[in-house]
């Protein structure tokens, strides 16, 4: 038994899906597919049930998969258990970040740590914020750059960009025209915002639930341009954080919707227990992104897509 076939089982646990779990290891789905065969005749049962679409856990997959991450995790600690003595940082560094998302010092803290530390392997994945956060709690990612409504419950968090939630409309509109706007004038037409799951998408249906106001839908979009565009085709209000609707875009009018103060946040999140590699990671990004002696961080982010990105 080997710890990549280990690894290749929790990948495709997690991800429940084969092609998936390669493009997370970084190998062919077909060599993915051989080493849990192999790690499935040593042990003497199926591991997956690959009848349905989903890949699902048999009842020994799910035995086992308890114990494959605490090997995974074992093998881990002691190479950082090494490297706090020796004073060498070394691994691998999962980092994530929300899809559609540009945010150039985060690029730059990662060459950075990759100069000074090029012994650790760094992994950068895209997935929606909540998936993100999911993966940082189970230990699949080390770190990652979120869009969320609040500091996710287990993780510490570095907040970069804190905003409001601002509505985007073609002038002529009914809100363009209104010099307070509030949910509710929002949500009496049809809206276009993130999907579910992105940080964005979540701060505006709380704030709606909260109200117990029940908005209209008409589509969804993934990167900011994107909700913009469709807006200034009249398809709908769009909804985005203050950062996304800038721009000299003339064939829109932002407002603030003046009754959400809760803002939107742009953060760095990991675990508490996290080892050498994350911590030193976190020095570099906190001096990249500008942070302060009291930890906040005040960068200017033109290329950050707003809180989220698209996430």
């Amino acid at each position: 038994m080997e710890l990549r076939q280990l690894e290749y089982f929790v990948a495709v646990a997690e991800e429940r899906n084969f092609t998936r779990a390669a493009e997370r290891v970084h190998i062919s789905q077909s060599g993915v597919s051989a080493q849990i065969r192999r790690l499935e005749r040593e042990l003497g049962a199926d591991l997956f049930d690959r009848s349905a679409r989903t890949v699902t856990l048999t009842p020994a997959g799910r035995a086992a998969l308890d114990h494959a991450r605490a090997a995974l995790a074992a093998a881990g600690a002691v190479g950082q258990a090494v490297g706090e003595v020796t004073g060498l940082i070394r691994g691998r560094l999962g980092v994530g970040m929300v899809v559609g998302c540009t945010v150039t010092p985060l690029f730059e803290a990662l060459a950075a740590f990759h100069r000074a530390h090029p012994g650790v392997e760094i992994s950068l994945l895209e997935r929606n914020s909540d998936r993100l956060v999911e993966a940082v709690r189970a230990g699949d990612l080390d770190v990652a750059l979120v869009g969320t409504a609040e500091t996710p419950e287990g993780l510490d968090a570095l907040t970069l960009v804190s905003e409001r939630l601002v509505v985007a409309v073609p002038p002529g509109h009914p809100l363009a025209d209104r010099r307070r706007v509030t949910l509710e004038d929002v949500t009496a037409h049809p809206l276009v915002c993130m999907p579910p799951g992105t940080g964005l998408r979540t701060l505006l249906d709380r704030a709606c639930d909260a109200r117990d106001l029940r908005p209209a839908i008409a589509l969804q979009a993934g990167a900011a341009d994107a909700v913009k565009d469709l807006a200034a085709r009249g398809l709908g209000v769009a909804v985005l954080s203050a950062s996304m609707a800038e721009g000299p875009d003339e064939r829109l009018v932002t407002r603030t919707i003046a009754d959400v103060t809760d803002p939107a946040l742009l953060a760095l999140v990991w675990r508490g227990t996290s080892g050498p590699a994350v911590r030193e990671f976190l020095r570099v990004a906190r001096g990249v992104f500008g942070g302060g002696a009291d930890g906040e961080v005040r960068p200017s982010l033109p290329d950050a897509g707003g809180p989220g990105g698209s996430g």
